[in-house]
């Protein structure tokens, strides 16, 4: 009896600025066979970018792109995409804000995870903000990108409540573990196979 070979997965690129948590946990998620998404390119604006390694690990194309010069950079960037026939983008940790034209070019196929209960706290320090607003809860939010920073289409959210002693670091740590399991959720809910 011939085996059928499961559905295509989705051609997924990466974009990182740092040690890639999100990125190694999305590979290992890639990896299932029941995962909907195969990730081909791993991109980052920073050389020392410690996620990078594991493009080596686990064998992935890595870009590495100076976002000082946006334009140029997003232009090489798009180009890549293109090349490598990639039908979406996770955003895992990656700290420059993609042009209106970038977007337009991928719309509705860029996810980014926030650590914030969106759309409370977009942007940058949200845990700072959270602990400082004395919020009894906060958490993480996987979205679809638009052009407006943090304001995209919900997928999901993963509430957390912070404990009186809460500092920026301990909030981080907490939120992160749940962004672990919410990612590949989300991705789930977003492409599951019918």
């Amino acid at each position: 009896m011939v085996k059928s070979i499961g559905p295509k997965k989705i051609r997924t690129a990466v974009f990182i600025s740092g040690t890639g948590s999100n990125l190694k946990n999305l590979i290992k998620f890639s990896l299932k066979k029941k995962s909907p998404i195969e990730i081909i390119l791993i991109i980052s604006n920073n050389p020392k970018a410690k996620g990078l390694e594991y493009s080596k690990i686990y064998k992935i194309k890595k870009k590495i792109y100076n976002y000082n010069k946006k334009k140029i950079s997003e232009t090489k960037t798009l180009k890549d995409l293109k090349s490598n026939d990639i039908n979406l983008i996770c955003l895992a940790g990656f700290m420059k804000i993609l042009s209106k034209d970038f977007i337009n070019n991928f719309k509705g196929k860029i996810l980014n995870i926030h650590p914030s209960l969106l759309p409370k706290y977009k942007g940058l320090n949200t845990h700072d903000r959270a602990i400082h607003n004395k919020e009894k809860y906060s958490g993480c939010t996987v979205h679809l990108v638009n052009s407006k920073l943090d304001s995209g289409k919900i997928i999901l959210q993963k509430k957390v409540k912070l404990s009186k002693k809460e500092t920026v670091s301990s909030l981080q740590k907490k939120i992160l573990k749940h962004e672990h399991i919410l990612y590949p959720k989300a991705i789930s809910k977003l492409f599951a196979n019918p």
